[in-house]
C-alpha cells in the first residue's frame, strides 16, 4: 500500500506570480456566469431615493420582510404592508398595519391611497408554482396595475422595480419585461423617472439606457430562481390627476 505525504514548500513570491501567469495562459479562467446576485441592494437603494416624505397612507404590495414597509413609516406614512404569504416582520412600528391575501381579491376603496411601493413583487402574480400561486392568471400582473391606479388618490404614486430584458415568462418564478409587455404594464400611469440595470462581466450590477435593458437575453434556471439572469428596471409612476364621472383618474 501506498501512501501519499504531503510536504509544504515555500516559494518566493516572484516565483508564485510567473508560475500563475504560466497556469493563466494554459487554463484560462472560468467565464463569470451573470445572475440575479445583489438585485435588492440596487432595488432597495433606488426605491429609496425616490420615496416622497410623509404623512399619508401607503401600501407595501408584497412586503415579504418588511424593508420598504419600514422605510416608509419612517417617512411618517401609515403603511399597509400586503403579502400573500403571512409574514413575521423583525420589529413592531405604530404606522404599520399587516394585511395577509391575494390582492386581487382584497377589497379597497377607490382615491385611498398616496404611495404604492412595488418592490419586485407584480412580476410573480398569476405565474403559478411560487408563492403558494396555485393557478395561472395570464394578465394576472396587469389587473394588479390598474388596480393601483383605481385605488391611489390623483397625482398619487408607485415607486416600482421589475425584472426586464426580452419577453419572457420564467415560470415557476417571474415574468420579464420587455418591449412588448412593459408598456402594458406602466399603460395607467405616466412615467416620471425609470432607470435600467444589468449585470457586466464581472456580475456586476452597472446602469444601462431603455433600450440596452429590455434587449437583453434573459436566462432561465428552471430549478433555482438566483441562477436565473435579466435585467432590471425601477419607476415612478403617477396617477393623473382629473377625475372621470366613475371617480377613476381620466
Amino acid at each position: 500500500m501506498t501512501e501519499r505525504l504531503l510536504v509544504p514548500v515555500t516559494l518566493p513570491s516572484w516565483l508564485v506570480s510567473s508560475l500563475r501567469k504560466v497556469k493563466r495562459a494554459f487554463i484560462p479562467a472560468a467565464p463569470v456566469t451573470k445572475n440575479i446576485d445583489g438585485e435588492r441592494h440596487v432595488e432597495w437603494s433606488f426605491l429609496s431615493a425616490v420615496m416622497p416624505d410623509g404623512p399619508g397612507l401607503a401600501m407595501d404590495f408584497g412586503c415579504e420582510s418588511g424593508y420598504m414597509t419600514l422605510l416608509a413609516a419612517e417617512k411618517r406614512f401609515q403603511v399597509l404592508a400586503v403579502d400573500l404569504e403571512l409574514q413575521s416582520f423583525a420589529f413592531r412600528h405604530p404606522n404599520i398595519t399587516f394585511r395577509l391575501g391575494d390582492f386581487l381579491t382584497l377589497n379597497f376603496p377607490p382615491n385611498h391611497f398616496d404611495l404604492i411601493i412595488n418592490c419586485s413583487s407584480v412580476e410573480h402574480v398569476g405565474v403559478a408554482g411560487r408563492y403558494g400561486i396555485a393557478v395561472q392568471q395570464d394578465e394576472g400582473d396587469l389587473e394588479v396595475l390598474r388596480k393601483f391606479e383605481t385605488i391611489l388618490k390623483p397625482g398619487g404614486l408607485v415607486i416600482m422595480t421589475a425584472p426586464c430584458g426580452k419577453d419572457a415568462v420564467m415560470a415557476p418564478w417571474c415574468r420579464v419585461y420587455g418591449p412588448d409587455r412593459l408598456p402594458r404594464l406602466l399603460a395607467p400611469f405616466s412615467i416620471e423617472k425609470e432607470r435600467y440595470w444589468v449585470k457586466d462581466d464581472d456580475n456586476s450590477w452597472a446602469e444601462v439606457d431603455r433600450q440596452t435593458a429590455l434587449n437583453f437575453t434573459p436566462r432561465h434556471d428552471p430549478s433555482n430562481p438566483h441562477g436565473c439572469s435579466y435585467a432590471l428596471g425601477g419607476f415612478v409612476l403617477r396617477k393623473s390627476t382629473q377625475r372621470g364621472d366613475n371617480g377613476n383618474a381620466d
